[in-house]
This record gives structure tokens, sequence and C-alpha cells, in this order.
């Protein structure tokens, strides 16, 4: 039996899921971003107005909300992907970092480069959530 470390070549699907998984939950976060400042600017209001549910979030899906309106699927995936995302951002840049430092040379550049990338994102998304001015589009989102 050898003491040698044995190099075992990294795991395509689970690379493939993190990058997957962090930058879904980063688009997410930046799609309800635009809504909220599109919104904002289309209506010509403040965010203090948007909080006082005149300007809901539910009302910019064409057709209303039924199951029948793929629009509204669309909607209901990027929730939770924004919602999920929130929780799920720190595991996800963790795990990327270990498996990043751990095969290192067993990773192309492109996807180590996609992989430190989305969890970057994710931790500036993490942490941008916890401002005031996105604070008020959180509380909008969820109303």
């Amino acid at each position: 039996m050898s003491s040698a470390a044995q190099v075992v070549p990294y795991s395509r699907p689970t690379v493939r899921a993190l990058i997957v998984g962090q930058l879904a939950t980063v688009g997410a976060f930046l799609a309800v971003l635009l809504l909220y400042l599109g919104r904002m600017a289309a209506a010509g209001v403040g965010p203090a107005e948007m909080l006082t549910g005149a300007y809901d979030p539910k009302d910019l899906i064409p057709f209303g909300m039924h199951a029948a309106n793929p629009l509204y699927w669309l909607y209901a995936v990027v929730s939770v992907l924004y919602l999920v995302g929130a929780l799920l951002g720190p595991p996800l840049a963790l795990v990327t970092v270990a498996v990043v430092a751990r095969q290192r040379d067993a990773l192309p550049r492109t996807t180590r480069t996609l992989l430190l990338v989305g969890a970057a994102g994710t931790v500036l998304v993490l942490v941008a959530r916890f401002t005031p001015p996105l604070l008020d589009m959180h509380r909008w989102w969820l109303d």
C-alpha cells in the first residue's frame, strides 16, 4: 500500500452545479434589482413611495398571476432563487473556495475563474442585501 496521496480528478457534475447555483442566485438578485430600479424610474417615484403598496412587483407580470401564464412561472422561479440565494450564498461560496483550493491543478482555468467569480459575486450580493436602499428593495419584493 502506498502512502502517497492519490489525486482524484474533480467531479464535473458537482462543479457545474456549483457554477449554475451561484450564477442563478446572483442573476435572480440582479433581476430583482433591475425590476426595482426600472419600476421606480418608470413611475417617477422614490424608494419611500415604492413601499406604499401602489407599486406591487406582482403587477409587473403581464396577463395576471395564474398557472397558465408562463411569465408567472418565470416570476416564481426568480422569486424563489432570490429568496433562497440569501441562505445558499455563503455555503456555496465556502464550498466553491474549498473545491478550487483542493483541485487547483485539475480544474481548467476558465472553470476556476467561473467558480471564483461566482463565489465573489455571491458574497458581494449577500453584503449588498444589508445596505439600507436594498433593504427597501427586499421589503418591496416581499410585499
